[in-house]
């Protein structure tokens, strides 16, 4: 097998690897009460942790074997490959807008990965790395201060913590860069301090990356975590390295319309989340009257208020002299005058109340 064919095998597997670590993590995640960081005693999340391990050395030595330029972008599969491991292994199936969305990330990342060139020698000296490490901790307590925020849009919050998760991720990458390239030329100190940054690093991509699958799926916070990750260190590598895209204004302009396709991905991974997990519409309690109230047995009984004008019209009515009925109607049965709020004298159970010859007092 060609050193070429063996990056390319290397790079697929260490995908995979990261797919499946993905998606040990978002179970853990769903089934861990709490908002655990992370979740020491769940023996599968320190699997999450060993796969997550092993895609790293395979993608290393991936980059032994291969170019840059074709490794890189051959890990943005990985949001591609969870998503038919997710269906096969825990039965969670995408959606066509999820597909649509992982693909676009991909082909955009793949894109901007493949256009950005290298260049001989990358490193950072003690002035940088104290820069790019003070921002790049400022950045992510800042996304996290509004993850927390936000903590009752779910969604949300798992792309905030999965963006400073790649941010994490993708310095430790330069950091780790730093140390290779430089290796003899920096002291004990400096690459005892480089490592520490690494360690610390690393260390918050993986625990910032376990509490983005709490609540938001797998898709969104994986997707973000991929593009975010060699996004961030491509663009310190331009900005401190001196690496450039190919192909000069015409790769340019291209890399620059991949990174809007992955971020159209992205945005349209994330609305569809959203859009799953917005609740529905629940109806209020009816608005009650002030005019009546429900009574025991199903029907009605009036206010205090309107309880009172019927009291004091009942007690009106009840002197007024009975008239007899009207001529033709003696012999009609009597009307009983219910009255629920009167009681009859003396204290007795309550009776309808019938005036003398059948009338309606």
């Amino acid at each position: 097998m060609s050193a070429l064919a063996l990056s390319v095998l290397l790079s697929l597997v260490s995908a995979l690897t990261y797919a499946a670590g993905a998606i040990v993590q978002e179970r853990v995640a769903v089934t861990t009460p709490g908002n655990s960081y992370a979740p020491v005693r769940r023996p599968s999340w320190w699997i999450a942790v060993g796969l997550n391990g092993i895609g790293a050395i395979l993608h290393v030595a991936a980059l032994a074997f291969g170019p840059l330029s074709l490794v890189q972008p051959l890990g943005a599969l990985t949001i591609v490959f969870a998503l038919p491991l997710a269906a096969l292994f825990v039965g969670r199936r995408a959606g066509t807008t999820a597909w649509r969305g992982a693909i676009m990330a991909t082909v955009g990342l793949a894109g901007l990965l493949a256009l950005t060139g290298t260049a001989d020698t990358g490193s950072l000296d003690g002035g940088e790395r104290i820069l790019v490490a003070v921002t790049t901790f400022s950045a992510v307590a800042v996304l996290m201060v509004l993850a927390h925020a936000v903590h009752r849009h779910p969604v949300v919050r798992s792309v905030l913590l999965a963006t400073a998760a790649g941010v994490a991720f993708g310095i430790a990458s330069v950091f780790t860069k730093t140390v290779a390239v430089d290796w003899s030329a920096h002291t004990m100190s400096a690459r005892l301090s480089s490592f520490a940054v690494i360690g610390v690093l690393a260390s918050a991509g993986l625990l910032l990356s376990q509490a983005s699958y709490r609540g938001a799926g797998l898709a969104a916070p994986l997707a973000t975590v991929t593009v975010v990750n060699p996004v961030v260190a491509a663009a310190v590598g331009i900005t401190l390295f001196e690496e450039s895209f190919r192909y000069g204004s015409t790769g340019t302009a291209i890399a620059l319309g991949c990174g809007v396709v992955a971020a159209g991905g992205l945005i349209l991974l994330t609305t569809e989340r959203i859009g799953r997990t917005q609740p529905a519409a629940v109806e209020g309690p009816p608005a009650r009257r002030d005019d009546a109230v429900p009574a025991q047995g199903g029907g009605r009984r009036e206010s205090g208020a309107r309880r009172a004008e019927a009291e004091v019209f009942d007690g009106l009515t009840a002197q007024l002299p009975a008239l007899p009925p009207p001529s033709g109607l003696q012999d009609a049965p009597a009307i009983e005058h219910l009255s629920p709020d009167d009681e009859p004298a003396g204290g007795g159970p309550h009776r309808p109340c019938t005036h003398a010859g059948g009338g309606r007092g």
